[in-house]
């Protein structure tokens, strides 16, 4: 997924990054602290197997709630994205999984952020959905590759897709 070996530095589990709009959190499956050669990246990494990235947008924004349209809002702009013309069609939860990293690399001052789905799904489901958000956003993904886009406000983001061993599904 890196450039150059990779050194882990902090891994935390069921990491909490909070957004605006409301009381629930982004809770990421991993957020890691990562070193590359000279650079050092905040990290989110989402676990799957075979279930999806949660609702699209369109069907989460069906379900009313009060901060709903102010932090859809806040995620476009931190992506970039034209929070007057939001991606109905993507999944939401790899929406805010990469504000989460943006987020921590900001706060941690890292060099880039990462948003990496680490798959142990023997097909690859949920695929597409990974690639069309990685499109949007500009970025042409393949698994077990990294597509790096910056941000309209300069951050760095670094996007892939890790292929998760399949004995690890074996009980």
């Amino acid at each position: 997924m890196f450039d150059a070996p990779a050194e882990l530095l902090l891994a935390v589990p069921e990491y909490k990054v909070p957004l605006p709009g409301g009381t629930t959190q982004s809770q990421n499956d991993v957020f890691a602290l990562v070193r590359h050669a000279d650079q050092t990246c905040a990290t989110m990494i989402e676990g799957k197997v075979n279930e999806p990235f949660d609702k699209t947008v369109s069907e989460w924004l069906s379900i009313p709630k009060d901060g709903k349209l102010l932090r859809l809002r806040y995620i476009c702009e931190l992506l970039g994205l034209d929070p007057e013309n939001p991606p109905l069609h993507l999944r939401y939860q790899l929406l805010h999984r990469s504000a989460s990293a943006l987020i921590e690399a900001r706060r941690f001052k890292t060099d880039e952020a990462a948003m990496i789905v680490h798959s142990f799904s023997p097909t690859s489901m949920w695929f597409e959905d990974f690639a069309r958000f990685a499109n949007l956003l500009g970025a042409s993904v393949e698994p077990d590759q990294s597509s790096t886009v910056k941000t309209k406000s300069g951050q760095r983001l670094r996007l892939g897709w890790a292929t998760g061993n399949a004995d690890f599904l074996a009980a």
